[in-house]
């Protein structure tokens, strides 16, 4: 079993330099296009408090909330604010939860979950929660392991939905970035192949009941959809993905195979990212994003969330201030306050009371 005793090698430069190595280019067409087009439809923006969020259906049959909430902090945020933001998010209405091992703030929300349970305000069945196995788990014998880890820190028996976090290998050990004495990273020889197999045994076994992918690339999910003897297909890839950064042709392949796209960072890249230009423009300042909200009286972030569910993505919003976690959802209200016939052809089920 892996325990970490030095949380300070946690490091999202290192993270967002190996997901840099998945991507197949850096920049992608800007498709504010979109965004310009929802100027033609104010009646979907009609305030409703009462209807509860959309779910995708999954390709195992599973439901997923079409909105969820993303937990990932850098360290200046304390894992209490994490803890104390899922709590809101649970108050305002948030039922779906985003995190992983790589994050270290697993008991912080296993806490907080426990305690809106405790205190009556949900049940564990309307909680909809995502992990991910890390890359120094992606031996198949480690890929239990990784997740019992998570689930004793999160008070659960059962992730609802379960990821691989990378398609990278990295030489298991205690550290979450493991390097040699020149400070390069020090990667494994894992067949991906082998690591889905051991995904598909923790469904068989209830730890989780949906399995899916993150940060792959077309070639990476085809590897796994082409594999003998799959079991079961990824019901989700998780990337990054925003206006700037639209992942049109990833989107369409997810969609041919039944594959929901999730996207994080969903409100923009974070700007501390080392490989990022800093004169790169910053979304939720981008003067149509912020156009359209001024002539809805929305937000530029509820503006990219809905530009995300409007594309038929499950779009995770992350925010540790209590006014922004509550617009955010309500906006998810919003949204989904358009017919009923509308939201079928979408191919989304909205869930009732």
């Amino acid at each position: 079993m892996f325990v970490f005793s030095n949380t300070s090698i946690f490091s999202f430069i290192a993270f967002d330099s190996l997901v840099y190595l998945t991507r197949s280019s850096l920049v992608q067409d800007c498709d504010l296009e979109f965004l310009i087009s929802l100027n033609k439809k104010p009646e979907e923006w009609k305030e409703m408090s009462s209807v509860k969020l959309c779910s995708v259906k999954l390709n195992d049959g599973f439901f997923m909330p079409m909105l969820g909430f993303g937990t990932s902090a850098p360290n200046k945020v304390a894992k209490s604010e994490v803890e104390e933001a899922v709590m809101k998010a649970i108050d305002v209405g948030y039922r779906h939860f985003d995190s992983a091992y790589l994050y270290l703030n697993e008991e912080e929300i296993g806490r907080a979950i426990q305690k809106k349970i405790a205190d009556g305000s949900v049940k564990r069945e309307d909680i909809f929660y995502t992990s991910k196995v890390w890359g120094t788990f992606l031996r198949p014998e480690l890929v239990q392991t990784s997740l019992e880890i998570s689930l004793r820190k999160l008070q659960l028996s059962y992730v609802d939905l379960y990821l691989i976090h990378i398609p990278i290998p990295l030489k298991p050990g205690e550290e979450l970035f493991p390097k040699d004495e020149h400070g390069e990273l020090i990667f494994d020889t894992v067949d991906l192949c082998a690591t889905w197999e051991a995904m598909e045994k923790c469904k068989d076994s209830g730890l989780a009941k949906s399995i899916g992918v993150s940060n792959f690339n077309h070639k990476q999910l085809e590897r796994i959809l082409d594999k003998p003897s799959l079991k079961y297909k990824p019901v989700c890839n998780q990337v990054e993905c925003q206006p700037y950064l639209n992942q049109s042709k990833l989107l369409e392949f997810c969609k041919s195979q039944d594959i929901v796209l999730t996207a994080y960072a969903a409100l923009g890249s974070n700007s501390g990212k080392e490989w990022l230009s800093k004169n790169n423009p910053v979304l939720l300042e981008d003067p149509v994003l912020s156009a359209i909200a001024a002539r809805h009286r929305r937000t530029p972030a509820q503006v990219a969330l809905r530009y995300q569910l409007q594309r038929g993505v499950v779009a995770l919003a992350k925010s540790f201030n209590e006014e922004r976690i509550r617009e955010n959802f309500q906006y998810g209200l919003d949204f989904f306050s358009c017919g009923m016939k509308e939201l079928d052809e979408m191919g989304f089920r909205l869930e009732r009371g």
